[in-house]
C-alpha cells in the first residue's frame, strides 16, 4: 500500500452554481459563433466550453468547508465556508460566460484560485517521499483527457493555466486537438509569411511594425493563402460553374425580370431532385422526381417556388413567385411519415421500397429544378436551362475517395439506397471540385515554403511532426487549416444537402449525428459567397485562430487507445468517453479522413498511414460489428473497464477524476418495462475499475431542438461523475 495523499475536498464534491452553469451552456450550444472552436472542425456531441471549464476550476479548487481525516485538518468554520464558498461560485458565474471566454481579467481570477489551492495541496503533502514529482507548488500538474474527441477539455484546461495533453483512437479527433493545443501555442506572436514576402511594398503597408499577438499572424496566412486557393481554383474549374443569362422566356409572368433581361448572373446554388422511374407501367420510361417540397423561398417578402408543367410523359420546371399552394408546399411527397412519393406524370403511389430498389439497381437519377442566383438586388430564383443541367454533368473527376464504408454502421441511413461507398455521397462536379481545393492546399505548402525563403527566413525542413519550429513546419501548420477549411467545404459539398426554406441557407449534412437519405437535395457553387463556400470556411477557421490565447502552455495530442495509454500518469483526468451506442465516431469521421488524408498524409505520415479511421478498437457498442447486441454490450464493458481502470492507475493521486458520461434516456424491453443499458453498463465499468463516486451533477450539454432530439429517444444531458481510487 502507497504512502497515502492528503487531499482536501474539491469544490466539485460539495456544490456548484448549476443554473448558472445550464443558462451558459444551453446559450453557448444554441448559435454558432464566429470564433469559437466548434467551428475549425466539425465533431459530434461536443461539451460545451462553459461546462468544461466551469468542471476543471471546481475539479481543482479546494472546498472551503471544515475537513478532518486522514491525519489532516483543512478548511474553515461554518459560516466563513458558506461566504468563501458563495465567493468561488461568483468567479464559476463568471467564467462560464461567452463574452468572458477570453476575457483576461476573469481568466486571471480563476487561475489565482487554481494556484492557491494547489499550494495549499503541496504544503500539505510537504512530506510525501514523491513530493518533488507529484508537489511541485510551482508547477500545475498538466492535464490529461484519453478520449479528446473534439477537444474542449484539454483547450479549457490549457486556458486555465494547466498543460494539456489530449489522446484519441481516432485520427481526425487527434488533428483537431493538434489544431487548437499544439500549433497556435508553438507558433505564436510570428509575423505571416505573406507580409514578410512582400517586403518592397512600403513598411507601413504591411503591418510589419503592428504587433501579431497569438495565432492572429497564422491566421491572416490562411486568410491569404485560402484567397489564392479560391483564385487558382476558379482559374481550373470555374468553367463548370457558369453564370445564367436572363432570357425572354423566363420574364413571362415574372415582370420583377424585366430590368435583368439579357444579363448575366452568377450561380449560387442548383436545386436538384432524384429521379426513379415511374412504376406506372404506361410511364416506365419516364424518370420522375422525388421532391419533398418545390417551396425554393419561404421568406414573405420574397416567396419562390417551382412549379411543374406536365404534357403528357414530359414535364419541364418553371419558377413563380408568391403564395405557394399546398402541392407546391409538399412537392411530390405524400403526406405522412415516410419515403412515400407519387408520380408526377400519373399520380401513381411511389413507395419507399421501390425508391430503395430502383436506387440499388442503379437506376435513380437527378433532375434539375431551379437554379439560385445573385442580381443587382438581391437573390433570384430561376428555372433550369438545359446548359444549365449539361455543365452540371460534364464534370470528369480525376479522382474519388473509393472507400467503402461499413453499410451497418450506427447512424447511417444510405446503404439501403445503393450508395457502398464514400464517392457516392459526391456529384461529379463536386467530386472535382474537392479533389481541385485538395491538390491547392498541397500546392500552398510549397508556396508559403517559397515565400518563406524570400522573404529571408532560414532553409528550415524540419517537419512539424518532429516538433519543428521553422519555415518547413509553419507551412505545414498553415496548411492544416485549410484542410480544415476543406473539410468544412465537404459538409455543404455533397448530396445529402438540404435547403433552409425559411433562413435561406444550406443545411449541412450532419443536420443529425448520422447520414440520412436525402431526396433531394441543394448544390452550392464553392466560388460564390454562398454558406458553406470555400472562402466562407476560410474565414470561420482563421477567426477561430484570431481569438486563440496562445501564449498559453503549449499541448500536446497524439494517437493512443485509451485501454493502454501511459499518457496520464501523474496528471489530471477529466474525459468525455464514448457514449455506449449513441454516436459511431469512426465510421462518420471516415466522411472527413477521406478528404483530409491526401493533403496531410506528408504532414502527419503516422496519423494517416491507415486508408481510413481505426474502428475495431473504438469503445462503441456496434452490434453488427461484434456479432450482436450482448457481444456489444460485453466488448464495451470490457473495454471501458481497463480504460477507466487505467486511469485510475495513472491519474494524478490528489484531485478527483471528472468523467462526462450522457446516454439515451430510456430503452424499452419485451416487457415494457424501462432500463438504460448504456447507463448500467458504463457504471459498472467505473465500479469494476476500483473507482468510487464523490458526487455526481447533471449539466445540460446537448443542444435542445435539434433534429434528432425532436422526434427521437436522444441525448439530454451529461452526468459529471467524480470520483476518486477506491481505498
Amino acid at each position: 500500500m502507497g504512502y497515502p495523499v492528503k487531499s482536501p475536498k474539491k469544490l466539485i464534491e460539495v456544490g456548484l452554481p448549476l443554473d448558472a452553469i445550464n443558462v451558459a451552456a444551453r446559450d453557448e450550444k444554441a448559435v454558432p459563433r464566429r470564433g469559437h472552436p466548434q467551428t475549425l472542425h466539425y465533431w459530434w456531441a461536443r461539451r460545451p466550453l462553459a461546462a468544461a471549464r466551469a468542471v476543471l476550476f471546481a475539479q481543482l479548487v479546494n472546498d472551503p468547508g471544515y475537513q478532518q481525516g486522514g491525519g489532516f485538518k483543512y478548511g474553515r468554520n461554518k459560516n466563513e465556508a458558506t461566504q468563501e464558498r458563495k465567493r468561488l461560485f461568483t468567479i464559476i458565474e463568471d467564467l462560464v460566460k461567452w463574452e468572458n471566454t477570453t476575457n483576461n481579467e476573469v481568466l486571471e481570477r480563476a487561475r489565482a484560485e487554481i494556484h492557491r489551492s494547489w499550494r495549499e495541496v503541496c504544503d500539505l503533502n510537504k512530506d510525501h517521499p514523491q513530493a518533488s514529482t507529484l508537489f511541485n507548488p510551482n508547477e500545475l500538474p498538466a492535464l490529461h483527457d484519453p478520449f479528446a474527441g473534439g477537444g474542449a477539455i484539454p483547450l479549457e484546461a490549457q486556458r486555465l493555466g494547466l498543460r494539456p495533453y489530449a489522446s484519441d483512437l481516432n485520427p481526425v479527433a487527434v488533428l483537431i486537438n493538434k489544431a487548437m493545443i499544439e500549433i497556435p501555442s508553438a507558433f505564436r506572436d510570428r509575423i505571416p509569411i505573406c507580409r514578410l514576402a512582400n517586403r518592397a511594398a512600403p513598411k507601413q503597408d504591411l503591418g510589419l511594425e503592428q504587433a501579431w499577438p497569438g495565432a492572429t499572424g497564422l491566421a491572416e496566412d490562411v486568410r491569404y493563402y485560402g484567397s489564392w486557393i479560391q483564385q487558382e481554383a476558379q482559374k481550373r474549374i470555374g468553367h463548370l460553374y457558369p453564370a445564367v443569362e436572363i432570357a425572354a422566356d423566363m420574364i413571362k409572368g415574372r415582370p420583377e425580370l424585366m430590368p435583368l433581361n439579357g444579363r448575366k448572373l452568377p450561380v449560387l446554388a442548383w436545386f436538384w431532385a432524384r429521379t426513379v422511374k415511374s412504376p406506372n407501367p404506361a410511364f416506365s420510361h419516364v424518370q420522375v422526381p422525388l421532391a419533398s417540397t418545390f417551396i425554393i423561398s419561404g421568406r414573405e417578402a420574397n416567396t419562390s417556388y417551382v412549379e411543374p408543367v406536365v404534357s403528357g410523359d414530359q414535364y419541364r420546371f418553371t419558377v413563380k413567385k408568391g403564395e405557394p399552394g399546398r402541392e407546391a408546399q409538399q412537392g411530390t411527397k405524400v403526406v405522412g411519415r415516410g419515403a412515400n412519393f407519387r408520380c408526377l406524370v400519373s399520380g401513381t403511389p411511389i413507395g419507399a421500397d421501390y425508391i430503395r430498389s430502383e436506387a440499388q439497381a442503379g437506376r435513380m437519377g437527378t433532375r434539375l429544378m431551379a437554379v439560385l442566383t445573385e442580381g443587382p438586388q438581391g437573390r433570384v430564383c430561376l428555372p433550369p436551362t438545359s446548359h444549365l443541367e449539361a455543365s452540371a454533368r460534364q464534370a470528369e473527376p480525376t479522382w474519388k475517395p473509393d472507400i467503402e464504408f461499413f453499410q451497418q454502421a450506427l447512424g447511417f441511413r444510405i446503404g439501403n439506397y445503393g450508395m457502398k461507398k464514400w464517392s457516392a455521397l459526391f456529384t461529379p462536379r463536386q467530386l472535382l471540385a474537392l479533389t481541385t481545393f485538395s491538390d491547392l492546399i498541397s500546392e500552398a505548402r510549397e508556396r508559403i515554403f517559397q515565400d518563406g525563403l524570400a522573404a529571408g527566413l532560414p532553409n528550415d525542413l524540419e517537419p512539424l511532426a518532429a516538433g519543428g519550429l521553422g519555415i518547413g513546419a509553419y507551412s505545414q501548420a498553415v496548411t492544416i487549416y485549410l484542410a480544415c477549411a476543406l473539410s468544412r467545404l465537404a459538409t455543404y459539398e455533397n448530396t445529402i444537402c438540404h435547403w433552409n426554406i425559411k433562413g435561406g441557407s444550406v443545411g449541412q449534412i450532419f443536420a443529425r449525428q448520422a447520414i440520412s437519405m436525402s431526396r433531394d437535395y441543394i448544390e452550392i457553387n464553392p466560388l460564390e459567397k454562398m454558406s458553406g463556400n470555400w472562402a466562407g470556411g476560410v474565414e470561420w477557421v482563421a477567426d477561430v485562430l484570431d481569438a486563440f490565447d496562445a501564449a498559453v502552455p503549449r499541448g500536446v495530442a497524439q494517437q493512443l487507445d485509451a485501454t493502454t495509454q501511459e499518457m496520464s500518469a501523474g496528471k489530471v483526468v477529466s474525459t468525455d468517453p464514448p457514449y455506449y451506442d449513441n454516436i459511431g465516431y469512426a465510421d462518420l469521421s471516415d466522411f472527413f479522413y477521406v478528404w483530409l488524408r491526401p493533403s496531410l498524409k506528408s504532414v502527419y505520415p503516422e496519423l494517416f498511414a491507415t486508408l481510413a479511421v481505426p474502428k475495431s478498437e473504438e469503445l462503441v457498442a456496434t452490434p453488427f460489428r461484434h456479432g450482436g447486441k450482448e457481444e456489444a454490450e460485453a466488448f464495451f464493458l470490457e473495454g471501458m473497464t481497463r480504460a477507466m481502470h487505467r486511469l485510475a492507475e495513472r491519474a494524478h493521486p490528489e484531485p478527483p477524476i471528472t468523467i462526462y458520461y450522457a446516454f439515451k434516456q430510456s430503452e424499452t424491453d419485451v416487457d415494457s418495462k424501462t432500463s438504460s443499458a448504456g447507463w448500467e453498463t458504463f457504471l459498472g465499468a467505473v465500479s469494476r475499475a476500483g473507482l468510487q463516486l464523490t458526487g455526481t451533477w447533471p449539466i445540460r450539454t446537448e443542444k435542445q431542438g435539434r433534429s434528432r432530439a425532436n422526434a427521437s429517444n436522444a441525448l439530454a444531458s451529461s452526468i459529471i461523475l467524480v470520483c476518486r481510487k477506491r481505498p
